[in-house]
């Protein structure tokens, strides 16, 4: 394992740290419903990947603590996003479910994002490019570490 705390290596961190949180922060600015904060889209968009959660899954998952989730969940369950049943075999919990709406809003979204970052991706060489899909599965893969 190289010694990523000195030298080139730890420039290199540093620039990757600033670049993705930049383009993170910007692309945070793309959204279809501005109605939404991040945190609300973020729990949409785990939905979207991982299917049904308990509000307690979800709080794992996004880093947050159970009540703030609670909150969450009633918040996009009041604009309609999401739907709770109760689960299949905890007569205690509920279960969270995105709904069509929030599906298709997600979708948008995604729509937009791409086409602005695409029209970035166009200011790029090809050898840019190149280099860039390369990367792209491993930060892919730090993402979900």
């Amino acid at each position: 394992m190289p010694d990523l705390t000195h030298g080139d290596n730890a420039a290199a961190v540093n620039s990757l740290r600033s670049a993705v949180m930049r383009l993170s922060r910007r692309l945070k600015h793309q959204r279809v419903d501005e109605s939404l904060s991040p945190t609300e889209m973020s729990v949409l968009g785990t939905l979207a990947r991982c299917g049904t959660a308990t509000p307690g899954e979800l709080a794992r998952k996004e880093h947050v603590q159970p009540p703030s989730m609670t909150r969450i969940v009633a918040l996009l369950e009041s604009k309609g996003l999401v739907s709770l049943e109760p689960h299949p075999e905890d007569r205690r919990q509920k279960v969270v479910t995105q709904t069509e709406r929030a599906e298709a809003m997600l979708e948008e979204s995604r729509r937009k994002r791409n086409a602005w970052l695409a029209g970035l991706v166009e200011a790029l060489d090809e050898d840019e490019w190149a280099k860039l899909r390369d990367a792209a599965p491993v930060l892919e893969k730090l993402a979900h570490l």
